[in-house]
């Protein structure tokens, strides 16, 4: 879908490295290994985004570090429609919501990174029925056609371990608020 809109292949890798979790950032070589393309091609595309406001910078000795730019009016649009292009809302709406006692979930993985990927990776925190998740996993896994891996803790573990407080691989996806506001 996404890709009928923006026919730059480039563009939308970078979209998803910088926009998909906000707590990515990368030099401009770093993209050229991961996106297996020529660095003029990046960094063109890079500049059209730091024009625009969507990305900052920073320079550290004689690198130049991308970031996305939280504070852009569009942000917040564009991370959504990365959401759906991905296919998360429908992981989200299928699965989270009739789980239970889930007090929040992860991304984790190639996707949390920015890296498009056919498999989510997902942090279950909370006490639910495996078999059901099962269940709703496989439909989810359709709908999206992406294969979905997980892993379930505890609150316990959560709050001994403090999953996703310092760890930038991990995207907070969906909170049960009230845990939230006692856990942080």
């Amino acid at each position: 879908m996404l890709d009928t809109l923006i026919t730059s292949k480039t563009r939308i890798k970078l979209l998803l490295k910088f926009f998909l979790n906000s707590k990515n950032s990368a030099y401009l070589r770093n993209l050229e290994s991961e996106f297996g393309e020529s660095t003029n091609a990046i960094r063109g595309e890079l500049n059209r985004f730091e024009e625009a406001g969507l990305l900052t910078s920073s320079i550290s000795g004689n690198k130049k570090l991308f970031r996305a730019n939280t504070r852009h009016p569009l942000f917040s649009d564009i991370q959504r429609i990365l959401i759906k292009y991905v296919g998360l809302d429908q992981i989200i709406d299928e699965v989270i919501e009739k789980l239970g006692d889930i007090k929040e979930v992860y991304l984790s993985g190639d996707l949390s990174k920015g890296n498009d990927s056919p498999i989510v990776d997902l942090i279950f925190v909370g006490e639910l029925n495996k078999e059901y998740l099962l269940k709703l996993i496989e439909k989810a896994e359709e709908m999206v056609h992406k294969k979905i891996r997980y892993i379930i803790y505890s609150q316990k573990e959560v709050l001994s371990n403090e999953l996703g407080t310092n760890d930038h691989n991990h995207l907070l996806l969906w909170t049960n608020k009230t845990f939230n506001s006692i856990t942080k």
